[in-house]
């Protein structure tokens, strides 16, 4: 059979990078995008963030769902389908000839991208055993953190040599050779105890992520005190305390909730929410304050935001080759520590600065996120059964975007509170500059909250997924001075998972 030729753990990276870094890279590079599409088809700048809020929205909805779908209907089938609807979708957004095509065409490439995410995090989780898992975060990084900056780089190109519409007809040639390479030589997975559908916990759940990411979005642009925005927060609040209530008394839940019972998987989890929280809130200021504060092109401020990709490629060499050693808790610390100050230096940046000043700082931050991003993938499911790692994913996914939408929306609403724009004397208005520096500050804050969480993280823990003599090194002092160990509570250096209130993990 074609599934046999490769090896899976090389077959399942390759489709994995392309499709998640297609997906990933897709809410940036719109972004540059969008003031093109608002002149070719006549739409007022504010309401162009429909192009961009359907598109979150639907991918919100879906992530709570796809550990189910890849459990029940196999991951290899929900991933290609998935991969499928992506690049249809995509190839319609650019072909869309009026703007409520293109945001309905928008909203069905965002469930197509909800689902890639969590059921491939599963497939990589599933294929590598927990001794090779520092292998997956050299995967994971190349998407999650270097397509982000790939976006702005690419999209400028685009939009200035072609036009707004190859923003999405970039992701046709490579979604159609992803999809092909998987039908040949990925394997499927499926879990033969998936459960019934849970109808209540999906439209709980994906309700009520939907409405506090857009919340969190629209709020630096509507004002916190907007009924919209107010109300969305609200619903979004109820929907996702119903969604808990509600999930923790079934039997056959759509997210099993007791998996953050697990500590590794718990802490690791809140790091990732807020180191992503600062990360991406960076990425989302760095380019208003370079264009709008500095006045540098579109171009110009994608290439000095690029250098953090350089760091983070560089940095994640050096890290997978320390993790087996020194363990995840003093490498998360430092690294999220060390990018605290360099985000809190962005806050000397002035209209004199060089700009190779502000690619070092975005280099360095780069090289210092990896140092978090690596050991927190690496470990996260350390102690977390196969059968699980598809609700596991789902969950870490969605807890990831919500992150996500919380750093962009802390250092928007900084912005928008002390104001990106001020009076001259001369009565004529120019940049705040001080309003870009409080929301670096504010990231570098999000940056020391998650390196204090990851002072909870547990090397011994997460031995599974370190060097044999470490892991073996774990065991004998566990045996030496044994810990209290309940009834229900397995061994983490046997894969296994501990169980929490309703029951186990898988």
């Amino acid at each position: 059979m074609h599934q046999q030729r490769l090896d899976p753990k090389v077959s399942v990276s390759i489709v994995f990078v392309a499709a998640m870094f297609m997906s990933i890279m897709d809410g940036t590079i719109v972004n540059v995008a969008l003031p093109s599409i608002g002149r070719q088809l006549g739409i007022p700048s504010v309401s162009l963030d429909a192009v961009v809020v359907a598109y979150l929205l639907s991918l919100a909805m879906v992530i709570p769902a796809s550990g189910w779908l890849g459990d029940r209907w196999g991951t290899r089938r929900i991933f290609l389908l998935a991969l499928a609807l992506f690049t249809l979708t995509s190839a319609l957004c650019g072909l869309a000839g009026n703007f409520t095509l293109l945001v309905l065409f928008r909203f069905l490439q965002g469930a197509a991208g909800g689902a890639l995410a969590p059921v491939g995090t599963a497939m990589l989780y599933r294929t590598f055993p927990p001794a090779q898992r520092v292998q997956i975060s050299s995967v994971l990084i190349i998407p999650t953190v270097i397509a982000p900056a790939t976006g702005p780089v690419l999209g400028g190109l685009l939009v200035d040599q072609l036009s707004w519409r190859w923003v999405f007809f970039v992701n046709v040639p490579i979604g159609l050779a992803a999809f092909l390479f998987g039908l040949l030589f990925l394997q499927e997975h499926r879990e033969p105890a998936a459960g019934r559908f849970d109808l209540p916990g999906f439209l709980l759940a994906g309700s009520g992520l939907a409405l506090a990411l857009y919340a969190l979005s629209e709020g630096p642009a509507r004002g916190w005190s907007s009924p919209v925005v107010l109300g969305s927060a609200l619903g979004g609040l109820l929907g996702l305390g119903a969604f808990v209530v509600i999930e923790l008394r079934r039997r056959e839940p759509m997210v099993d909730l007791h998996l953050l019972g697990d500590r590794l998987f718990r802490t690791a989890t809140l790091v990732s929410l807020f180191s992503s929280a600062g990360f991406l809130g960076v990425l989302f200021v760095g380019p208003l304050f370079l264009q709008e504060g500095l006045g540098v092109t579109p171009l110009t401020s994608g290439l000095t935001t690029f250098p953090e990709a350089l760091g983070v490629v560089t940095s994640t060499q050096i890290v997978a080759r320390l993790y087996p050693r020194v363990g995840p808790r003093r490498l998360m610390v430092a690294g999220l520590t060390g990018v605290a100050v360099v985000m809190a230096l962005m806050g000397l940046l002035g209209r004199d600065s060089n700009l190779w000043f502000m690619r070092l700082l975005m280099f360095l931050t780069g090289a210092g996120m990896a140092y978090a991003f690596v050991p927190g993938q690496t470990a996260a499911f350390a102690t977390i059964s196969s059968a699980a790692t598809g609700q596991a994913s789902a969950l870490s996914n969605a807890l990831r975007q919500l992150g996500s939408a919380l750093g962009v929306g802390v250092l928007g609403g900084v912005l928008s509170l002390v104001g990106p724009t001020r009076l001259s004397a001369t009565g004529t208005v120019q940049p705040n500059l001080m309003a870009y520096h409080v929301a670096f500050l504010a990231a570098a804050v999000l940056a020391l909250v998650a390196a204090g969480i990851a002072l909870a993280i547990s090397d011994r823990d997460a031995a599974p997924t370190m060097r044999p003599r470490v892991r073996q090194a774990a065991h004998e002092a566990t045996s030496e001075h044994p810990l209290p160990v309940e009834a229900d509570s397995p061994s983490p250096l046997r894969g296994e998972t501990r169980e929490s209130g309703g029951g186990p993990y898988g």
